[in-house]
């Protein structure tokens, strides 16, 4: 019988991680699941760990190459997909035990469409308590959404049609950051349908390790993922999209603790490109703009309480 899914796992050096987001994949309740595992050149023990786990359960295949970057192995994983539907899970992430008969349902519901995704819960890799949600309407999600404050969040959040996929080329492998937004910008564009579902689909563990670059480096792969939207995106369209997504960060530093500078650069640069987008959507914009101005003043438990 063909697998319903085919799961790619990108893997490098999560040793510390890799059982707990297998475990993850072995309790869900849709069951007809392949898992390519790609390790990306580990030099840990993920590679044994990837190893035992394929002798213990022949649902999981295990694929070796150079380090090469998780988009090439993702990339690979796709080629070597034998389901219709791919679903991507990365080796430190964690899915709910049913997000993979949820997006059976609503695929089955909507043949029209071509991605789904779910809610994402970040989640204290030292506590494991849950310190915020993504922001998701369900229904069909357009470019504007995406420019924004992007729903899907992670790869791991996201399952897509294995041809609608390969016929865009798959993930860019020249891009470490915001390679899934600018493959999502692509579908979108290309007028495929991607659709959100108000369910919980993954943990997302977050870290704030490397955070301040990591933030700035966020915001440069956004800068050219949205170069794959066209010419039709106007100056102040992009900068309305821009506002928004710098906000995201904003609050992104603010939940994770960032040193409380960046909150305030990120914050300011955002409000001047465009302020009434940049304070819209309720008391999102205008809390976060405050509290971003006035964190490094406040204790970081305090910021992080607050936008937990």
């Amino acid at each position: 019988m063909m697998p319903r899914f085919s799961v790619i796992v990108a893997c490098y050096n999560a040793a510390e991680t890799l059982p707990e987001t297998l475990a993850s994949l072995q309790a869900q309740t849709e069951t007809n699941w392949e898992a390519i595992c790609v390790d990306d050149g580990s030099t840990d023990a993920s590679l044994k760990i990837l190893r035992s786990a394929a002798e213990a359960d022949p649902r999981i295949r295990v694929i070796t190459q150079q380090n090469e970057g998780p988009s090439r192995a993702r990339n690979t994983g796709a080629v070597l997909a034998r389901a219709d539907w791919i679903a991507f899970l990365d080796a430190d992430d964690l899915w709910v035990p049913e997000k993979l008969a949820q997006v059976t349902e609503a695929a089955d519901a909507a043949p029209e469409t071509s991605a789904i995704f779910g809610k994402v819960a970040f989640f204290d890799p030292d506590t494991g308590k849950t310190t915020a949600f993504s922001n998701v309407t369900p229904g069909v999600v357009g470019l504007d959404q995406l420019l924004g404050e992007n729903p899907v969040c992670t790869l791991s959040n996201l399952c897509v049609r294995r041809l609608a996929f390969l016929e865009l080329g798959g993930l860019r492998e020249d891009m470490r950051y915001s390679e899934d937004l600018e493959f999502l910008i692509r579908f979108a564009a290309d007028g495929k349908m991607l659709t959100a579902m108000a369910e919980l689909h993954t943990r997302y563990r977050a870290s704030s390790g490397g955070l301040s670059a990591n933030l700035l480096l966020m915001h440069e792969g956004w800068r050219q993922a949205i170069r794959s939207a066209g010419p039709s995106l106007s100056a102040q369209r992009r900068a309305r999209a821009e506002a928004l997504h710098l906000r995201y960060l904003a609050r992104r530093a603010l939940r994770l603790g960032a040193p409380p500078g960046s909150a305030v650069h990120l914050a300011l640069t955002g409000f001047s490109l465009s302020p009434l987008t940049f304070l819209g959507g309720g008391y999102r914009g205008p809390a976060t703009f405050i509290f971003c101005l006035i964190s490094p003043f406040m204790p970081a438990c305090l910021r992080r309480a607050l936008f937990c």
